[in-house]
């Protein structure tokens, strides 16, 4: 049996024993090793963790693409804010905006107009920013 990652087939040696679980993968403490304290303490982590779950699988995936899209947009305003502005990295997180809205904002409702309103905010203050005399070259 092999895995698919981007880097290629990596084959998968399933001859040997077991492993002991999710703290052998990552070199961790297993549950047992834990003080009484501690484990009530990761107890309360997953418990807290299953909650997020359970909220994020209940809100509309449409909502929530459009709270990251909103994350794009912060992303360039902080960037382009900057004294002198990071012109290429703001065009970054302008363009990731701007492919995500190209692709599913006619499926967000009204969060898509409001949304790509705010891309050409950001497209024009970018223009504006790009033309400035002093500022870099993108």
């Amino acid at each position: 049996m092999s895995l698919w990652t981007p880097d290629g087939e990596i084959p998968i040696d399933r001859s040997g024993p077991p492993r002991g679980g999710a703290a052998d993968m990552v070199g961790g403490p297993s549950l047992d090793d834990l003080s009484p304290e501690e484990r009530a303490q990761a107890e309360a982590f997953v418990r807290e963790m299953a909650a997020v779950q359970e909220e994020i699988a209940r809100t509309p995936i449409a909502q929530l693409v459009a709270n990251h899209i909103g994350g794009f947009y912060e992303l360039a305003a902080i960037k382009l804010s900057q004294v002198p502005p990071q012109l290429a990295e703001g065009k970054v997180a302008i363009d990731a905006m701007a492919a995500v809205l190209d692709a599913v904002g006619s499926r967000l409702g009204p969060d898509g107009a409001t949304l790509r309103d705010a891309l050409t905010q950001l497209q024009m203050a970018f223009v504006q920013l790009s033309e400035t005399p002093g500022s870099a070259a993108v």
